[in-house]
């Protein structure tokens, strides 16, 4: 099975930056995209084949999450069935006889740590949630979780420390998460290799691969040995993130 997450920084921008060539392509059995900033009805995405689930937020123009998937699921849920935590379009999951595929654009903390209270209570909220799920059948979470959890995971930590997606708080809620039974494909795979996901568009970053490795494939413990590979595609453009694909035998 082939799995493909991506921040699309827009997804209306997208299509009109080669996304449908890329999907097509690919020919993946199940496309998460998030930072779809549209509502229902706003964007077209043609693709044959694949049933479509969108979760919008409430405010124009942010956020939001999409699924594209070739099976249909057994059931969706839009939320994480937490008060609160409902109205960006952060989450989607799709259930399968035999796992649930989970989809997150985890809250960003902001200039300053604005944000990061929130973020935390997210991040707390999600967590119960994917508890609840593993216990039922293994899981498989991707997407902009916005966290460089290791120094390795971005080009300059030294001076990024307090700073959002690689505070202490931010990075230790992704290693609670590790803890509860789910393992970080890539880093699975891939203990020592140095690879980004996402560029700021200042200062030429992405020329520079002066990057965060912040978009992710997070898998139940059980799921694991059953990765076959999960690639970051830094040459493929169209957004600051590039596509991360999973394949794992399932």
């Amino acid at each position: 099975m082939k799995i493909i997450t991506w921040n699309v920084n827009g997804i209306r921008a997208a299509l009109g930056k080669g996304l449908l060539d890329f999907l097509a392509a690919e020919d993946a059995d199940i496309i998460c995209i998030q930072e779809t900033k549209c509502q229902p009805g706003q964007a077209v995405v043609d693709l044959p084949g694949y049933e479509e689930y969108w979760n919008s937020a409430e405010k124009k123009g942010y956020s939001g999450t999409a699924i594209f998937t070739k099976k249909k699921p057994l059931s969706v849920n839009f939320h994480i069935d937490a008060e609160g935590h409902d109205k960006e379009g952060r989450a989607i999951t799709l259930e399968y006889p035999d796992f649930y595929m989970v989809t997150n654009y985890t809250p960003n903390s902001q200039n300053e740590l604005a944000r990061l209270d929130y973020r935390l209570q997210w991040e707390a909220a999600n967590r119960e949630y994917l508890k609840k799920l593993d216990a039922k059948k293994p899981l498989i979470l991707c997407g902009d979780l916005n966290v460089a959890h290791n120094e390795i995971d971005l080009k300059n930590p030294d001076t990024n420390h307090h700073n959002a997606g690689f505070s202490d708080e931010e990075r230790e809620a992704f290693t609670q998460l590790l803890e509860c039974g789910f393992t970080d494909a890539y880093r699975y795979l891939y203990p020592d290799k140095v690879e980004y996901s996402w560029w700021s568009y200042r200062m030429r970053a992405r020329e520079r691969n002066v990057g965060w490795r912040i978009d992710y494939f997070v898998v139940s413990d059980r799921l694991a040995p059953k990765v076959k590979d999960c690639v970051i595609r830094g040459d493929v453009f169209g957004s600051d993130h590039c596509p991360v694909i999973l394949e794992i035998d399932l």
